[in-house]
C-alpha cells in the first residue's frame, strides 16, 4: 500500500493529465468528457433510489407517500439441500446431495443460469456459500436478486495473503476454517455450537468390510496411512513412509489408503513386503473405506483429506507437514500441537507457499525430510496409547 502523500501526488497528477484531455472531474473519483456523466454515480450523489443486487449490495428505495416494507424469514431448523459433487455424500444421513458438473451441464454462464433455476425450483429458505469463489459469487448474486437469505464464508484472503507471501511474512494461526463453516450457519440464524460437539459413532462394519479384515488379528490397534497428496509438496518422502510402516506393523495393523494406478502400486509393494499391512484400495468401495478409517485407533495423513475424515470420528490424526503449514486454517477437527510434525522453517523458511502446497520454492524439494520418521512413530504411538 502506498504512504498517503505518494497517494496524493498521484491524484494531483492524474487530475492535472485528464484536464488536458478534456476529462472534466463531476464526482471525487469519476471524470468524463461533457455530455457522457455516469448517470450511476450521480444518482448516489443526488440521493436518489437504486435497487442493489449481489453480494454486499447495499440499495435505497423510499418514498415521500409510504414506507417500503422490510421482507423477513423464518429460519428453519436445518439445511436440507447442499450443492457439491457428491464424493462423500454417503458420510451424511438426512441430507441431499444436489450433484454438480461444471464441466460439462453446468459449464460457462448460461450452465450457472440453469443451474440457478434448479436450485431455485428446490424451494431454499437459507443459501451458505462455503466456497466463495466467483461460480459461488456469481450463484449469490442470482440469488439475492431474488431475496434469498444468504450468507458467505469469510476466506480471509487478506491474512493469508500476509501468511504466504516470500517477505514479512506474518506466522500466526488463522481461524480454523470449520469454525468459519460454522460462522455462516450462525449468521443465517443455525445454532452451531462445535465448543459441545458430538462425534458419530464409528461406521458398523459391512459384510465386504467384514471379510476383508477377517484374518486380521484383532487384539491389534488399528492405524491408517494415507501417504499421498494432491502435489508432491505435501508428500512425506516414499522411502521414509516405508521405515513407518515397516516399524509400526510389527505391532499392529496398518490399513493403507491411496488409489490410481501409480498410487496402489506403491502401496502394493509394502502390503507384500510386510504381514500385517493391508491395502484398503483393494475395498474397490468408498463406503466400506469409510466403514475402516472410522474404527481405526489412529490415522497417520498428510495435509488432506484422509485426515479430515477420520478426525470427523474422533479418531487421533498424526498429520505431517510440508509447504503448508497448520496456521492456514486448515488441520483436521481440534487436532492437538502434538500430533501435527512440521518441516522445519529454520531451514525452509519460506514456509508455508501457499494453501495448497502447490509452490514449490527452487531448493525445497526435500523440505519433507527435515520430519524424522522416528518422530512420526512416536506421535502415533502416544496417539493411540492415549
Amino acid at each position: 500500500i502506498i504512504d498517503n502523500d505518494y497517494a496524493a501526488d498521484f491524484y494531483e497528477k492524474s487530475n492535472e493529465i485528464l484536464k488536458g484531455h478534456n476529462f472534466l472531474k463531476y464526482e471525487v473519483s469519476n471524470y468524463a468528457k461533457k455530455g457522457f456523466d455516469c448517470k450511476h454515480n450521480k444518482n448516489y450523489w443526488k440521493s436518489e433510489n437504486w435497487i442493489g443486487i449481489g453480494p454486499g449490495a447495499y440499495g435505497r428505495l423510499w418514498s415521500s407517500k409510504q414506507n417500503i416494507k422490510r421482507v423477513e424469514y423464518q429460519n428453519y431448523k436445518n439445511p436440507k439441500t447442499w450443492l457439491s459433487k457428491n464424493i462423500y455424500g454417503s458420510e451424511f444421513e438426512n441430507i441431499n446431495f444436489f450433484q454438480v458438473n461444471f464441466k460439462s451441464q453446468f459449464k460457462g454462464i448460461k450452465g450457472l443460469l440453469n443451474l440457478f433455476k434448479e436450485l431455485a425450483n428446490l424451494k431454499p429458505t437459507h443459501v451458505a456459500d462455503l466456497h466463495s469463489v466467483i461460480r459461488t459469487h456469481f450463484l449469490t448474486l442470482l440469488f439475492r436478486s431474488r431475496l434469498y437469505k444468504v450468507k458467505r464464508i469469510n476466506k480471509l484472503r487478506a491474512d493469508k495473503k500476509k501468511l504466504f507471501r516470500k517477505n514479512n511474512k506474518v506466522l500466526k494461526p488463522l481461524v480454523p476454517t470449520q469454525y468459519r463453516y460454522a460462522e455462516v450457519f450462525c449468521k443465517l440464524g443455525f445454532n452451531i455450537d462445535l465448543t459441545n460437539h458430538k462425534f458419530p459413532l464409528p461406521k458398523p462394519i459391512s459384510i465386504g468390510s467384514r471379510n476383508f479384515i477377517s484374518e486380521i488379528d484383532s487384539s491389534k490397534k488399528h492405524i491408517g496411512i494415507a501417504p499421498f497428496a494432491s502435489f508432491v509438496g505435501k508428500i512425506y518422502p516414499l522411502d521414509l513412509m516405508q521405515k513407518v510402516v515397516a516399524f509400526l506393523q510389527q505391532d499392529h495393523n496398518v490399513f493403507l489408503f491411496g488409489n490410481g494406478k501409480y498410487e496402489t502400486d506403491i502401496l502394493k509393494v509394502w502390503e507384500n513386503a510386510y504381514p500385517n499391512v493391508f491395502g484398503c484400495y483393494n475395498l474397490d468401495s468408498l463406503e466400506m473405506e469409510l466403514e475402516i478409517i472410522s474404527n481405526l485407533n489412529a490415522m497417520v495423513s498428510m495435509d488432506s483429506a484422509n485426515g479430515h475424515i477420520a478426525a470427523n470420528y474422533n479418531v487421533p490424526v498424526v498429520s505431517l507437514w510440508g509447504l503448508t503449514h497448520p496456521f492456514g486454517g486448515y488441520a483436521p477437527f481440534l487436532s492437538i500441537p502434538e500430533n501435527m510434525l512440521m518441516s522445519s522453517r529454520e531451514k525452509y523458511p519460506l514456509i508455508p507457499t501457499s494453501a495448497y502446497g502447490n509452490k514449490m520454492p527452487k531448493g525445497y524439494e526435500g523440505v519433507m525430510r527435515t520430519i524424522d520418521y522416528g518422530d512420526v512413530i512416536l506421535a502415533v504411538n502416544k496417539a493411540i496409547n492415549n
